[in-house]
């Protein structure tokens, strides 16, 4: 493999290999951001939760600990999302002055319906003049920082996006662009569109581009380069439930493109529910509660375990234990001995699509209008 796809430049900060971990809400906080880190040995771009430029703004305080890193990580890595320039403006410079981050991402990805109804997330990049105001704020309020975006094809088919909002970043001063080849119809449906991702590399060949969309394994992802011509990837869902895929994109990448999957990690459930008991003991931690840590762990449940032979009374008693000792009681029962199953690879995570984009009244009428987007559009909702 050649230099070019072992490494990837933003600004300043060198990451290899070329592997960035997508921001997702309630999921890749500090403690899975750690369990990742340790499984690829610090390397690779860990991006924290998406923070909602309004709220860090007027320091709210649920999003003043979301932007805590710790001391190990770097380069220190925030999504913003933000529907106001000004806003926008104001975060970005908050976050240089306050040395709150050494990286700014901007989501304009989420196609989440009670975000688009509002003309935030992946329906705000349609309106060409509000984007470029966002990212011109952006890049203006980051000073040295390196500014970068995460955004999807477009609204549907008949409203394709991508390109335009391409060249705009360029033009701004945007340091790479991570493109989801679906659009925000697709929501999380069907299948990733890698061909749009070969397209955006060719249209803007000035900036790194990162793919994104069906990375279930570190084959996919050497794949995904081979076939794209892209400077990287960017991993969401696939890691949900398996930290160690990280570990696994270091190794695939350091062999070359010939990689095989022989040498990837494949952990026996006794593997795993150490994983499992070490991921809830950090959000513990990290909460400052053991219970609600617990509390928080018990979604990640159905993503470990899929595919291992758990029976359904103990998966559920484990999606509701409440401290580490009951957690510990569960995990004990199971025939810990099972080897990785192969239903545990492939798609996981939200898979639904959708028919029809919820967009505020006229939206698609002028792609080059200035409209207002309501301050409630900035909400607390991951995706992209």
């Amino acid at each position: 493999m050649s230099s070019r796809t072992s490494e990837l430049q933003i600004g300043p900060h060198t990451v290899s290999p070329p592997v960035v971990l997508a921001p997702m809400a309630g999921i890749t906080n500090a403690p899975f951001r750690t369990l990742c880190r340790e499984f690829s040995g610090g390397r690779g771009l860990f991006v924290s939760e998406m923070i909602t430029t309004r709220a860090l703004v007027e320091r709210d305080a649920k999003t003043m600990r979301l932007v805590h890193f710790d001391g190990s990580e770097k380069p220190r890595s925030i999504q913003l999302y933000g529907v106001d320039p000004a806003y926008t403006g104001r975060a970005a410079r908050m976050i240089a002055d306050e040395d709150l981050a050494d990286h700014i991402d901007l989501n304009f990805g989420c196609p989440v319906p009670k975000v688009t109804r509002k003309g935030g997330g992946s329906a705000l990049p349609y309106k060409r003049n509000l984007l470029r105001a966002i990212l011109r704020e952006a890049v203006a309020g980051a000073g040295g920082l390196p500014v970068t975006m995460k955004m999807r094809k477009g609204i549907d088919d008949d409203h394709l996006t991508y390109l335009d909002a391409g060249r705009i970043a360029v033009e701004e001063g945007v340091t790479a662009i991570a493109l989801h080849g679906r659009t925000a119809a697709q929501h999380y449906g069907g299948t990733a569109d890698w061909d749009a991702i070969a397209r955006l590399k060719e249209h803007v060949p000035e900036i790194p581009v990162l793919g994104n969309g069906d990375i279930w394994s570190a084959d996919d992802a050497l794949r995904m380069v081979r076939e794209t011509g892209c400077d990287g990837v960017v991993v969401g869902r696939g890691c949900l439930g398996r930290p160690w895929l990280f570990g696994d994109l270091v190794a695939a990448f350091a062999a070359g493109p010939d990689a095989s999957g022989a040498s990837y990690a494949r952990p026996a459930l006794k593997e795993v529910a150490g994983v499992m008991r070490r991921h809830a003991e950090l959000l513990g931690q990290w909460i400052g509660d053991e219970r609600r840590g617990v509390i928080d762990f018990r979604k990640h449940v159905p993503w470990y375990t899929k595919g291992f032979s758990v029976g359904k009374d103990v998966r559920h008693r484990m999606a509701m234990a409440g401290s580490l000792a009951e957690l510990d009681d569960l995990l004990g029962t199971l025939d810990l001995d099972q080897p990785w199953p192969a239903g545990a690879d492939g798609p996981r995570g939200r898979t639904a699509g959708r028919n029809k984009v919820v967009l505020p009244e006229g939206w698609l009428a002028d792609p080059y209008e200035n409209p207002r987007v309501d301050a409630d559009a900035e909400l607390d909702t991951s995706g992209g």
